[in-house]
This record gives C-alpha cells, sequence and structure tokens, in this order.
C-alpha cells in the first residue's frame, strides 16, 4: 500500500526581482519518507525550503502539508511540520532545557504535555545529558541536535532540514545522518544538501534542482543509473573538498 502524501508541491515559482530562482518545481513527500533535495550551490533549494516552511510566499504555485493549503490556512498548515534553516534559530545565552521549552511555548505545546515533549525531543536528539548547558559552550554539532530538537518537539509530520550537516566534523557527520534516518522512519523528512553522497546515504529519493527548475526526481536506485548527474556532483564534491 502507498503511503499518504504529507507534503505536495505544485508548480512552485519564486521571484527576486526580475528574476526567477524557482521555475515551476512540482514533487511529493509521503509518510515515512526521507526526500534528499539536492543542488549545486544557487539552485534554489533554500529559497524552496522557505516557500514550504512559510517563510517565503511564492509567486506561483501551491504548496500543502498533511492536504492543507499553506497559503490558505498557514497557522494549521504550519503546525504539521517543523524546520531547521540552515543558519539554526538558536539563542546562544539560553540554556538548552530553557530554549526547548520556548520553542515548545511557540508551538503551543499545553504545559501539561510539556515536560515530556521535552523529554522526548531530548532523547531523539541525543540531548539528555545537556539540558542545563548553555547553548554557546556546545559543539557545533550539539548547536545542530539543539536545532533539530526545536524543529521536532511538537512532533510534526513533516521536518524540513536546510543544509543540516554543513560545517561538522566526519563524527558529528555521521551522527547527524543517522538521527535523519531515524526521524525519517517516524514521519516525514526533507533534506537539502548539495552532496550526492549524503543523499545516497540518508534518503529514500531524491529531487535535483538546477538553475531553480527540477530536473530529476526519483529512487536513490534511479539517480545512480544517471551517470551524468553523479559526475556532476562527484565532481563539485571534489572541487569543494
Amino acid at each position: 500500500m502507498t503511503s499518504p502524501l504529507t507534503l505536495s508541491a505544485q508548480h512552485l515559482t519564486r521571484f527576486h526581482g526580475s528574476q526567477c530562482v524557482v521555475n515551476d518545481v512540482s514533487f511529493v513527500l509521503r509518510r515515512g519518507e526521507v526526500l534528499g533535495l539536492l543542488g549545486h550551490n544557487g539552485a534554489g533549494k533554500s529559497t524552496t525550503l522557505q516557500m514550504l516552511s512559510g517563510v517565503l510566499p511564492a509567486s506561483g504555485g501551491t504548496a500543502e502539508i498533511c492536504e492543507i493549503d499553506l497559503a490558505q490556512r498557514p497557522e494549521l498548515a504550519k503546525s504539521c511540520l517543523g524546520y531547521l534553516p540552515e543558519q539554526p534559530p538558536l539563542y546562544r545565552d539560553m540554556r538548552v532545557d530553557d530554549y526547548l521549552c520556548f520553542a515548545a511555548r511557540l508551538h503551543r505545546i499545553v504545559p501539561a504535555r510539556l515536560a515530556e515533549q521535552l523529554h522526548l525531543a531530548k532523547q531523539r536528539c541525543g540531548l539528555l545529558e545537556c539540558g542545563q548547558q548553555l547553548i554557546g559552550t556546545l559543539s557545533k554539532g550539539y548547536r545542530q541536535r539543539v536545532g533539530i530538537a526545536q524543529a521536532i518537539i511538537h512532533q510534526p509530520a513533516v521536518i524540513i532540514l536546510d543544509e543540516p550537516t554543513v560545517g561538522l566534523d566526519p563524527a558529528q557527520i555521521r551522527e547527524i545522518r543517522e538521527l535523519i534516518r531515524a526521524l525519517g522512519d517516524a514521519g516525514s523528512v526533507i533534506l537539502s544538501t548539495h552532496l550526492l553522497h549524503e543523499v545516497e546515504q540518508v534518503c529514500d529519493r531524491a529531487v535535483i534542482l538546477s538553475q531553480g527548475r527540477l530536473i530529476f526526481d526519483g529512487s536513490i536506485d534511479d539517480l545512480r543509473r544517471h551517470s551524468d548527474i553523479e559526475s556532476s556532483f562527484l565532481q563539485l564534491t571534489r572541487e569543494e573538498a
């Protein structure tokens, strides 16, 4: 049986002035799936995720979260998703527990459920021993875990992560990838990256953007069969290394 849709993007378009940075992009996400949004820097990945999360309005097209139109019912649609932008929205002078409780209140978690949700988010993100630490004293990898925890504390159906492993060391990258895979087992995740091997290791499917246009939408096995696409991203990885 096909899993139900948790997100649908149809003909999404976004202009910055006269420049079209996302051009007629359509794809879907299903429950239990980790979808890799792959593209070179400047391909339109972050803009697409910002439209899907309601941070930026689309110039054209529609986005639905759990069959709720994001433009028509933004508050209800956003309650079904968690979002981690490329720069995590962290307050470094707050303790981890205080910050996550603040995020929980923003998501309107009732006081009676706050302790339970806080514990679960910290457990899933490996933060049980960090609750009283100042965020600013944590390593970048653990700050990224806090960012993910704020995105999942209300148990959203859809989790959107923009370049979550950028700037981490190899051990931290492995840990974050394992966490993302676990989150996908419980819900739905969109992961943006410019690294082909990250998509191959973590994701079930891939969507590729190039200059704001969708050029591929398929399984990881299908992606491996497109040697021209694979060569392009492997070359980019070597150049950036």
